[in-house]
């Protein structure tokens, strides 16, 4: 199927992606730590997703009924946390406290604090399992709610993974779609170096999954993929999305110091400036 959005609707996406990316990079050098890289290039799914995509409410944030998000590769907190505030779930204003003692903006997300994250995550390989858990529960409780999950593509090094690709296959969680965000750089350089998950597709559709393959920046490609994993029965989806580390940032992509660095307030004046450009 092919299934495109409105130009009216694609422009105000990419109004938001600013937004959260202009948040991200604020947040992080105000804060003076944090992992802007991964954060930048995964800017796009969640935009597509939380404004075009999932049922939530910011004003019901724990609605039974609502779908359900899991970012399994939680160091990419700020793009969460900025997508969240431009959706509506708390005040821009609090994003400038990410990291901070007493801030329940913590350096990976934790659900018991912040209204919209659906699970705790920062322990890289286990939200997978997460997001089957919920999926299994819709599932049995005869639910039409939905279950979204993000990992990066160094995180696919982790066992637990696969472990969770296994469980998902072989219980078909059609209701389940899951993205690996493919910028193919980790902490440690290129993660065909580091410890190589590749081929990324191919691994997929060998463990049971539905595999669709995207440009990551690519807003119709990002809906159309997600519209096609809901018509997909008794196999979970995975969209594998290539994506740029730091994307939107010209002196950031591509660009592994990126990963888990802060930059200067120098920096920050000179990436807004790219970012807006």
């Amino acid at each position: 199927m092919s299934t495109q959005l409105t130009p009216e609707i694609l422009a105000e996406l990419a109004k938001r992606a600013t937004a959260v990316r202009k948040n991200i990079i604020e947040m992080v050098t105000a804060a003076k730590s944090g992992h802007p890289g991964g954060s930048l290039s995964a800017a796009d799914i969640l935009v597509t997703l939380y404004f075009a995509v999932m049922r939530v409410d910011p004003h019901a944030p724990a609605d039974p009924e609502r779908d359900r998000f899991v970012l399994s590769k939680g160091h990419a907190a700020p793009v969460l946390y900025a997508t969240l505030a431009e959706r509506g779930f708390f005040s821009h204003s609090e994003l400038c406290t990410l990291r901070q003692i007493d801030s329940r903006l913590q350096g990976h997300p934790d659900m018991k604090s912040v209204p919209g994250v659906d699970m705790s995550t920062g322990s890289l390989g286990q939200g997978l399992s997460a997001a089957n858990g919920m999926a299994l529960a819709g599932r049995v409780d005869g639910k039409d709610w939905r279950v979204y999950a993000l990992l990066g593509d160094g995180e696919l090094e982790e066992g637990q993974i696969w472990e969770a690709a296994m469980l998902a296959a072989h219980y078909k969680l059609d209701n389940l779609t899951a993205f690996v965000d493919y910028n193919g750089l980790q902490i440690d350089g290129p993660v065909s170096e580091v410890m190589s998950p590749l081929p990324i597709p191919e691994k997929w559709r060998a463990f049971g999954w539905h595999v669709l393959e995207i440009d990551g920046h690519d807003y119709n490609a990002i809906y159309d993929a997600i519209e096609t994993a809901k018509t997909v029965k008794g196999k979970p989806t995975m969209i594998v999305a290539k994506t740029v580390k730091g994307k939107g940032v010209c002196s950031m992509e591509g660009i592994a110091d990126w990963h888990g660095k802060a930059p200067s307030s120098e920096e920050c004046v000179k990436f807004l400036a790219e970012l807006c450009g």
